[in-house]
């Protein structure tokens, strides 16, 4: 992983005759945290436009217009000079950039991993892929075919920040284009900077969450339910109409005294 340092400062310079010009400086240095390579830097700007930039590796000034040309022999020949700019730009500023590193590895470092799912709204609808939960927000999320990347009939969205500080983010596939038959031969792949494995989705009917309302598995459960709550009333209305006739029977075949 590369880290980078910089210090900028700006410098208001007013001259009576020619009016107001800005001249600025940029320090920093880039470091290389697996092959420990450092490099430094320092630029000048003048008015907007580069003016002078450092040679790290031969402590020269390299001019980059015509009106640095003058002062480029006249900075290379105060050694002082020479001799401040190599100090910070070797020992000073990447001493702070490994702290800087160091201090804030768990959240300059973090990595976390999403949860990928496939939505769709209707049938006929586009299948959207939804990543959420990575961080940090250098990610991509493509659809591919047959492993290439999809540029047509998909469409991106924006990466957005969730409220735990991770993000997400989706790519539409449209399906108008796309058989039944060649559902399989697309798939969903996210990235997540400085993680080598990616997550991969097929495009398959059984991922896809939708909107769509489907029968309920309890319906026959139920009607099966219900026929029995009727039988079992059927059943106990006959058995009391059989008991109350079987009485009037017995009490019509008692003789008086």
């Amino acid at each position: 992983m590369k880290c980078l340092i910089c210090e900028s400062v700006l410098i208001t310079v007013s001259v009576s005759v020619s009016g107001v010009h800005v001249l600025q400086e940029v320090n920093g240095v880039e470091w290389d945290d697996e092959t420990e390579e450092v490099k430094g830097f320092s630029q000048f700007g003048y008015d907007g436009e580069d003016l002078l930039e450092l040679d790290p590796k031969t402590s020269t000034w390299i001019a980059l217009r015509p009106e640095a040309v003058i002062a480029k022999p006249i900075w290379e020949d105060d050694k002082e000079l020479g001799k401040e700019f190599k100090i910070f730009l070797t020992q000073i500023f990447p001493e702070q950039l490994k702290q800087y590193v160091k201090y804030g590895r768990s959240s300059l470092l973090r990595t976390e991993l999403p949860s990928v799912s496939l939505l769709q709204k209707t049938p006929s609808s586009p299948v959207s892929c939804l990543a959420t939960g990575f961080y940090p927000h250098r990610a991509s999320l493509v659809w591919r075919k047959d492993g290439e990347e999809l540029h047509e009939e998909v469409d991106h969205g924006e990466i957005l920040p969730n409220h735990d500080g991770t993000f997400q983010m989706s790519v539409d596939l449209k399906l108008s284009s796309v058989t039944p038959e060649d559902w399989t031969r697309y798939d969903c792949v996210f990235q997540l900077s400085g993680v080598k494995e990616e997550i991969i989705t097929k495009l398959e009917k059984d991922r896809i969450r939708t909107n769509e309302v489907k029968p309920s598995n309890m319906t026959v459960p139920v009607t099966a339910a219900v026929v029995v709550l009727a039988l079992i009333l059927i059943g106990a209305a006959g058995f009391i109409i059989y008991k109350k006739k079987k009485g009037e029977r017995e009490k019509e075949n008692i003789s008086p005294l």
